[in-house]
């Protein structure tokens, strides 16, 4: 007979980042940041250019090693054990490149190869139907438009069936029925299971799409709260009510926390 508490949900979380510090020679890019993301969750990381977001990603992905903190994917130290924890991420970048002359077909084929999944070619060709690719299948990727890039590089990023997919900013540059279908992917990867991580500059992505958002800036971590607990917690801030026109959006507080000057 099962034990009932081998049955209950892991309350672990799925990510837990403790007092993570990234430098770069003398220059502190994240500094002290500490955030946990629950399973099942999706979870914003908002931020200027040169917050300190593509650094945490680095550091989540094992790709840099930080002069302090942990970083724990499911459980699992990034450090320590990467090959581990590597197996249950998945991740997009905002600019994914694949081999340009190789068809959709081809690629997926490749990655399946490299991820050491047995998929029959008919099971490849289904995977590619499934994200409205099916009448693409032996184009090249780079004569496929945008929207179509980012599907396919979706599609690689999960194709191991990762717990934690990260995405960094995956909607720019698409037009608004690109992006709409790119949530649509994301919340139904989400009700398979998986847990999302995903930087954005659009506050409307936030709102539309995130359980809980954090803000940083300056390599710090400012706030964290679900959007709307965002508004109630910050809609008094004299830097928010400020830079507010009207009743007070997710927006007013990210430039109020942030500063509205711009960033390169």
């Amino acid at each position: 007979m099962n034990d009932p508490a081998s049955l209950a949900p892991n309350p672990a979380p799925i990510l837990d980042i403790a007092g993570l510090v990234v430098r770069y020679g003398t220059r502190t890019a994240v500094e002290e940041v500490s955030l946990q993301i629950k399973r099942g969750e999706i979870f914003g990381l908002l931020g200027p250019n040169g917050a300190g977001k593509t650094s945490t990603l680095s550091a989540i992905e094992g790709l840099l090693k930080p002069a302090a903190g942990t970083v724990l994917v499911d459980g699992v130290d990034i450090q320590r054990d990467p090959l581990a924890a590597k197996a249950r991420l998945g991740v997009q970048l905002q600019a994914s490149s694949f081999q340009s002359e190789l068809t959709i077909e081809q690629i997926v084929s490749l990655y399946a190869g490299l991820y050491s999944l047995r998929i029959s070619k008919a099971g490849i060709t289904d995977r590619i139907r499934n994200i409205g690719l099916g009448d693409e299948l032996g184009k090249t990727f780079k004569s496929l438009s945008g929207g179509q890039q980012q599907r396919l590089s979706l599609l690689i990023a999960v194709l191991h069936e990762p717990i934690l997919l990260l995405l960094d900013e995956p909607t720019s540059g698409l037009d608004p029925q690109s992006r709409r279908q790119l949530w649509d992917r994301i919340e139904s990867l989400r009700a398979g299971g998986g847990s999302i991580l995903l930087t954005t500059h659009s506050m409307e992505e936030a709102q539309a799409v995130c359980d809980r958002v954090a803000i940083i800036d300056r390599g710090k971590l400012l706030t964290l709260d679900t959007p709307a607990g965002l508004i109630a917690k910050h809609r008094e801030d004299p830097r928010v009510v400020k830079v507010a026109r009207g009743d007070v959006t997710l927006e007013d507080v990210f430039i109020g926390l942030t500063g509205s000057e711009i960033r390169d």
